[in-house]
């Protein structure tokens, strides 16, 4: 084959000792190994963490967000007392009548002043369950220990059933007879 000539151009004019020819990229500058390694290493710890909070989420170890568990506050318990300082205040709720003086009688024989206890009907005739109310929390023991003496009454904090408006005067006790007072029998003192 005959070897064609060119025309001559100026590429023909290079340096022939330039060493490079064609396009190629600079050369990396020197990586410090070093610097290579720790981020390998900060890599693999942070990985390696994250691997093991994951296993712990998925078997149930640990939970993100935990749902707040309530806490209950122990209350003292209150002892019953029979403390006949108190004045009492019966009111009968249900339909028969002289069931309040009936009452009375059984507190004054348990050791309650005569002129301390006092004997009424109540507005109503259906009140379902015998209640004994006591204004202030002081006066629990005294209104556990009137609700045990008329049979398992209930009790209940409220002071709507004061004589008086001045509370520092409230030492009463007021008991509601309700008609579960009809069917169970009287207990003696």
């Amino acid at each position: 084959m005959p070897r064609k000539t060119y025309p001559r151009d100026r590429f023909d004019d290079l340096p022939v000792s330039s060493g490079r020819v064609g396009a190629h990229r600079a050369e990396n500058p020197r990586m410090r190994g070093w610097l290579v390694f720790a981020w390998a290493v900060v890599a693999t710890v942070v990985l390696v963490a994250l691997g093991i909070f994951a296993s712990l989420i998925v078997s149930g170890r640990v939970t993100l967000f935990p749902t707040p568990v309530p806490t209950f506050a122990s209350t003292p318990d209150v002892q019953p007392t029979l403390d006949t300082s108190y004045t009492v205040v019966v009111l009968n709720a249900t339909g028969q009548s002289g069931l309040a003086s009936s009452v009375k009688d059984q507190l004054v024989t348990a050791g309650f002043k005569a002129d301390a206890v006092f004997a009424s009907q109540a507005g109503t005739s259906d009140f379902a369950q015998t209640t004994v109310y006591y204004p202030t929390a002081a006066d629990e023991a005294a209104a556990l220990g009137l609700a045990d003496l008329v049979g398992g009454a209930r009790t209940e904090l409220n002071d709507a059933y004061l004589r008086t408006t001045d509370p520092t005067a409230a030492h009463q006790l007021t008991l509601v007879i309700g008609l579960d007072h009809l069917a169970s029998p009287s207990p003696t003192p």
